[in-house]
């Protein structure tokens, strides 16, 4: 396992599902952790089980929209640092499903706002900072269906294909300064967010070799492996952690 001690990670999403865990593994490794979350009430009792556990993490609410709000995180996540954040792990997404001809101009810029401007802007405030100090682990967290074409799922899968692209993009515009940039595509997974699928998300699941949802740790326990030294020659990468979806 990677020593992550003296490093500062900031976690979008930290105060539920997969970024919970993910802070969670983190900081066990010995990373100061960053979360950020809409939910102050969930990010303070996710920042307080790290704590009671011997690990050092802070909680930020952000309301993550824009571009404003991404380079205001990123510069507190900084601060909160002290000045430097050399992990980013873009963990927060909405996921809205439905026909294509319901969804309306609202929807569709929610969606790319949440899962393509914020982390866009995210990486433009850090990555050149990372790359000024020659060292950065940036992971971002896609979706098995930015690259299958699935029912319904056109607004959310796309969005998450553009952030397929731009793992690629910053990993060869950054990776010679030293900063890897590496994505996770987990399949279904049992979260908090995903919980009124019901039945939906087991039949989902039912279509890959393992048969079942992912529990949000196996997905962390991948997103830790790319932030970490241990993949220090992982680059430009997207990992599927979808239980043998990608073989069906």
């Amino acid at each position: 396992m990677s020593d992550l001690r003296g490093k500062t990670a900031l976690v979008t999403g930290g105060n539920s599902g997969i970024g919970r865990a993910t802070a969670t593994a983190l900081a066990k490794q010995g990373a100061h952790v960053v979360l950020s979350g809409r939910d102050a009430v969930r990010g303070e009792r996710a920042v307080d089980a790290i704590r009671a556990a011997g690990g050092t993490a802070d909680f930020v609410k952000a309301e993550l929209g824009d571009e404003a709000s991404a380079r205001s995180l990123a510069r507190e996540a900084e601060q909160l640092g002290d000045g430097h954040v050399d992990i980013l792990v873009n963990s927060a997404g909405v996921f809205p499903f439905g026909p294509t001809h319901e969804a309306t101009g609202e929807d569709f810029d929610g969606v790319y706002d949440v899962n393509v401007k914020v982390p866009f802007f995210l990486v433009a405030e850090l990555a050149p900072t990372m790359a000024a100090r020659g060292y950065g682990s940036i992971v971002n967290v896609t979706t098995m269906v930015a690259e299958f074409g699935a029912p319904q799922m056109a607004l959310y899968g796309s969005s998450k294909a553009a952030l397929v692209l731009l793992t690629k993009s910053w990993a060869a515009e950054y990776g010679p300064s030293g900063v890897r940039v590496n994505a996770v595509s987990p399949g279904p997974t049992r979260t908090e967010g995903t919980a009124s699928m019901g039945e939906a998300l087991d039949q989902l699941a039912s279509a890959a070799p393992a048969g079942r949802p992912a529990l949000p740790e196996e997905i962390a326990s991948a997103i830790v492996y790319l932030a970490g030294d241990e993949a220090s020659f992982v680059q430009g990468a997207l990992l599927p952690v979808d239980g043998g979806r990608v073989a069906v």
